[in-house]
């Protein structure tokens, strides 16, 4: 019996394994892609926000859109913080 548990745990345990040994930048390709294969309502529940950050993030989204002008280019933020 512990051989049919240990079984399903060894291969669900070595394709994932084997996924966080792919280099970062296809690490990242398929994240998007398992992101994008998600339906509206899917995606909308995947990642919960408290009432807080959301008045947060609409905040942040209506200064861009009231002064879109004012964005940093990411390679400026990226040099800005030393990581460049």
């Amino acid at each position: 019996m512990p051989t049919l548990l240990c079984l399903p745990l060894v291969m669900v345990m070595t394709p994932m394994t084997h996924l966080l040994q792919l280099p970062q930048n296809e690490r990242l390709a398929l994240a998007i892609a398992l992101w994008d294969s998600l339906d509206d309502p899917s995606r909308d529940g995947a990642l919960p926000l408290d009432p807080a950050l959301c008045a947060e993030l609409d905040r942040r989204w209506a200064n861009h859109r009231d002064n879109p002008e004012a964005a940093v280019p990411w390679d400026e933020v990226r040099n800005q913080l030393g990581i460049g």
